[in-house]
């Protein structure tokens, strides 16, 4: 992976962290959210299809014996059977983490992958989609 990939990666991961302590989380609780935040983009090392990468890693993960690898294999999904807490923190964490890095929040997030994939791309009405319906959980 590329140095913003990895960047973005750790940043995702430290993320999830902050939201876990948020959520009252336990100190093993923290470390799977570090695990699985670091390992989320970890399918763009195998594929140029930004819209597989997901699927890619968690079959990679689940192939290794990796326990949340379906928290991988659906991140950036807006309508799946699947739902867990920890997919939710790692859904919410990098929808506010950019390309480099930078905790930047949703509405920049979006502008970010706007940028790079364009407003009429699925990456982005998927993105903005997601975001939306993370908004409104919360609420």
């Amino acid at each position: 992976m590329n140095n913003n990939r990895l960047n973005h990666s750790l940043a995702v991961a430290k993320k999830m962290i902050e939201i876990g302590k948020n959520c009252n989380l336990n100190k093993t609780d923290l470390y799977i959210l570090f695990v699985i935040g670091i390992n989320h983009d970890i399918g763009y090392e195998f594929t140029n299809n930004n819209l597989l990468h997901n699927h890619i890693g968690g079959n990679i993960l689940k192939e290794t014996g990796f326990i949340y690898w379906k928290e991988i294999y659906y991140h950036g999904e807006i309508n799946t059977k699947y739902a867990s807490l920890y997919l939710d923190i790692l859904n919410q964490a990098d929808m506010q983490i950019d390309i480099n890095g930078n905790d930047v929040g949703y509405e920049k997030r979006l502008s970010d992958i706007e940028k790079r994939y364009g407003k009429n791309s699925i990456t982005y009405k998927k993105s903005y989609k997601l975001i939306e319906k993370l908004k409104n959980r919360k609420s």
